[in-house]
């Protein structure tokens, strides 16, 4: 099933175009972003790298294992940062503008990158969704993200992580014609160890009892985690974040979660655990944490593959 375009976030002009004119004209001539991923990286970047900004350091950890040297990739949202919520600078913006590729995700999970490139105008720079029409996926209904029709979370399945780096490795060799073998060379290597991710997480998750399948996450980050591995999500704790549950949709919740007989609760770095506590208190219910989803954390979770494995140790340990 194929997303249709997302729909267009409101423009971040005003007073932040204002600002980003100045530091544009302070930033005319500069070099490319220096020092590599902020993602712990492979290292620092070759003379001439390709300039990538990416959305979150997920999408930027993807880059940087495709690109390696070649690429000098910058991540807006930073480490345990939120990108619903994200509120860009002019100093993002001017990185905007000096880029050569920009990454990100889709579905509208990050889609005020077309805005600021705008802004920046950086309208002519290209840009990649990766997780939009991908062949081979069954999108899942969206809960929240102002509404959008699809969840955007498709890299919580390593699958579809896969499809992300074969999108990403296109991009890549398009942006980069002269570098295009040594890209795919890295993404088939890359992609191998997806695949054993893949089969590892698959092998460690088929040992948790039928019985305690059935869990609460913080916010519907985790449907294609679920579907992939094995469990039902059957209930959130958040709307979406930065939402608060009001005193009913607790009571709710806390009423399916004995009824359903619920394993465990989930709960992300980057967001406050208060109500994930108060609702564990009432029904005794262990909070699995701390997972990651839309960004990296520190070491071990501090890639992509990273983070895959912690979420599946923190989750298998809780539930077996």
């Amino acid at each position: 099933m194929n997303s249709p375009a997302p729909r267009p976030r409101a423009s971040t002009g005003g007073a932040f175009a204002a600002m980003l004119t100045l530091m544009l004209a302070a930033c005319t001539g500069a070099p490319g972003i220096t020092g590599g991923s902020q993602t712990g990286g492979t290292g620092p970047s070759a003379p001439g790298a390709l300039r990538v900004v990416a959305t979150t350091t997920v999408l930027a950890d993807l880059v940087q294992q495709v690109g390696k040297e070649r690429v000098n990739v910058h991540s807006l949202v930073p480490r345990g940062g939120e990108v619903h919520t994200f509120d860009p600078s002019p100093s993002d913006a001017s990185k905007v503008a000096d880029a050569q590729l920009l990454v990100i995700n889709g579905l509208g999970l990050d889609d005020w990158l077309g805005d600021m490139a705008a802004d920046a105008g950086a309208d002519n720079v290209p840009m990649v969704r990766l997780a939009e029409g991908l062949q081979g996926v069954a999108y899942l209904e969206g809960d929240d993200h102002d509404g959008e029709p699809f969840n955007p979370h498709l890299w919580l399945n390593v699958e579809y992580g896969v499809l992300y780096v074969e999108r990403l490795t296109d991009a890549l060799a398009e942006a980069d014609p002269d570098d295009a073998d040594a890209y795919r060379a890295n993404a088939d290597d890359y992609i191998a160890e997806l695949q054993e991710l893949d089969g590892w997480a698959r092998e460690q998750m088929a040992g948790i009892p039928d019985t305690n399948r059935k869990v609460i996450s913080f916010h519907e980050a985790f449907p294609y985690f679920a579907e992939a591995y094995d469990l039902e999500i059957i209930g959130t704790v958040v709307d979406a974040p930065g939402q608060d549950p009001s005193a009913g949709e607790v009571t709710a919740l806390i009423d399916t979660i004995r009824d359903e007989e619920a394993a465990a609760i989930f709960t992300e770095a980057q967001f406050p655990t208060t109500a994930a506590e108060r609702i564990s208190e009432e029904t005794s219910l262990e909070i699995v944490g701390t997972l990651y989803n839309d960004s990296v954390g520190e070491a071990p979770a501090d890639s992509y593959i990273g983070m895959m494995r912690w979420n599946v140790e923190q989750v298998v340990e809780a539930l077996q």
